[in-house]
């Protein structure tokens, strides 16, 4: 009887661990070993292109429509493109051409989770140059559809003291479904000198 019982716990192990798959018990300690999506100041610092969120923290999400009246409005707000590029030995390195809505100011990279002091600096000096000075001034930020790097401008925005930012969340998959023109872009350079 004491054989029937230990084969019978052991084709009972053998099965779970096969129904239940290896690592299963211990999820826990791998959940340890994922990469975290968020800094601790909550900002996304992985997987950039999956779904966003409905809003922006320090920004009103926006659609077409709404940013096609806003360009109506006076000041007209300034257009903020911030969809990454390569950067390497002092030179973004572009692949192919990037379009982006007429009027826009490309700061790449400035959506990074985490920025150093000298991404901070660049983010600074392009915010100070659109707005022309003014934390009121309407600012919109965008790049593509489903792309985090927009919404981590806009919450680093605000935490600046910006208080008029939109949030485009479609970018410029939303303006070419719409039917609207693109025009090709070039980054503001990436000098830090005054």
């Amino acid at each position: 009887m004491l054989m029937y019982s230990t084969s019978r716990q052991l084709t009972i192990l053998l099965l779970s661990s096969l129904l239940i798959g290896p690592g299963f018990a211990d999820s826990d300690s791998r959940q340890d070993d994922v990469d975290p999506l968020f800094s601790w100041e909550g900002f996304r610092i992985a997987r950039y292109r999956s779904p966003t969120p409905d809003q922006a923290e320090g920004g009103q999400r926006i659609n077409t429509a709404a940013l096609q009246s806003l360009q109506q409005q006076s000041p007209r707000p300034a257009l903020i493109d911030v969809q990454p590029v390569r950067w390497q030995q002092g030179v973004f390195l572009t692949s192919q051409p990037r379009f982006n809505l007429p009027g826009s100011l490309w700061l790449p990279n400035v959506g990074l989770g985490e920025l150093d002091s000298d991404w901070t600096e660049y983010f600074h000096r392009g915010l100070e140059q659109v707005a022309n000075g003014s934390k009121s001034y309407p600012l919109v930020f965008y790049c593509t559809a489903d792309c985090w790097m927009s919404w981590n401008a806009v919450k680093r925005a605000s935490e600046w003291g910006y208080n008029r930012i939109y949030w485009y969340a479609e970018g410029t998959d939303g303006w070419q479904e719409a039917d609207l023109a693109l025009e090709k872009a070039e980054p503001l350079p990436f000098s830090l000198q005054p």
